[in-house]
């Protein structure tokens, strides 16, 4: 098995599972864009990197992993010996803390907990305080402006203008929020690669994408029925966003989408409409 390739593990899964690469070698490193060509999402395995590399590099490397997945709309998951010491302790050392708070402003996908909540004497309390640390730095006033320096440019594609497009409307007008319709789930993460400040509601027909998504920053995934039409659209992302919470009468709200309808990979709509009202504005 250690032989196969991103291709060859694809192959074999034939689209029943995304493949993960968890970035742990010194090889990995130096082959890390045809590796995110091949997978689906990264993982940053520190401490195996920490075995096969200096230790003094891995704070660069995670930054510069990060980067490279965030400017190829691929997820990354940050891992191994976050609290650590909470295998042991209810209570995290401040420089453990700290970790997870830097992978959160370096704007990971997701941070992940091993030993602390699979062996440890205190796993509610290990993910209790992942959740606090991520919900604050994430209200953070730099928060925001950090992720803004950091912002990747979008790739000369249909989908990738039209999502990119939806974040700057949404933050432009100021609107509610922003609502992906997608079969495959690329487009919910191509919007999510711009970071935007409006939270993003995924609306797929497939139980399995809902499933996969909710690893990528930002996304709210529900499982709804695929339009027929722009009417049906409309009145579902309506119909989602108000039952989740997102948006209210009067509110307005942006759906990014594709024409024809029920056909994956062709992203090349977006309409702007008030909840509460039937007509709305087409782009």
């Amino acid at each position: 098995m250690g032989s196969l390739t991103g291709v060859d593990v694809k192959a074999i899964v034939q689209g029943r599972a995304a493949v993960m690469a968890k970035i742990e070698r010194r090889a990995a490193i130096v082959a890390i864009e045809d590796i995110l060509t091949e997978s689906d999402g990264i993982m940053v395995a520190r401490g195996d990197l920490g075995v096969e590399l200096p230790l003094e590099h891995v704070p660069g490397l995670q930054k510069q992993i990060l980067t490279a997945a965030r400017d190829r709309g691929k997820p990354v998951v940050v891992a191994t010996q976050m609290l650590e010491s909470m295998t042991a302790s209810p209570v995290p050392t401040r420089a453990e803390v700290s970790d997870v708070a830097t992978a959160v402003f370096e704007g990971a996908d997701a941070v992940m907990l091993s030993a602390e909540s699979a062996t440890g004497a205190y796993p509610v309390e290990a993910v209790a305080t992942m959740d606090r640390v991520a919900r604050q730095v994430e209200s953070d006033q730099n928060y925001e402006d950090i992720l803004r320096f950091h912002k990747t440019t979008s790739r000369q594609t249909t989908a990738d203008a039209i999502s990119a497009a939806a974040a700057s409307i949404a933050e432009t007008l100021k609107l509610k929020a922003i609502v992906c319709y997608t079969a495959t789930g690329t487009t919910g993460m191509r919007v999510a690669r711009q970071r935007p400040r409006q939270p993003i509601l995924v609306l797929t027909h497939v139980k399995e994408t809902a499933r996969r998504l909710n690893l990528v920053w930002g996304l709210h995934c529900v499982q709804t029925a695929d339009p027929a039409n722009t009417a049906q659209m409309v009145k579902g992302a309506e119909a989602v966003a108000r039952a989740e919470g997102y948006a209210s009468n009067g509110d307005h709200v942006i759906v990014c989408a594709g024409v024809p309808f029920k056909r994956p990979g062709t992203t090349n709509m977006l309409r702007i409409f008030k909840i509460g009202e039937t007509s709305g504005t087409t782009h």
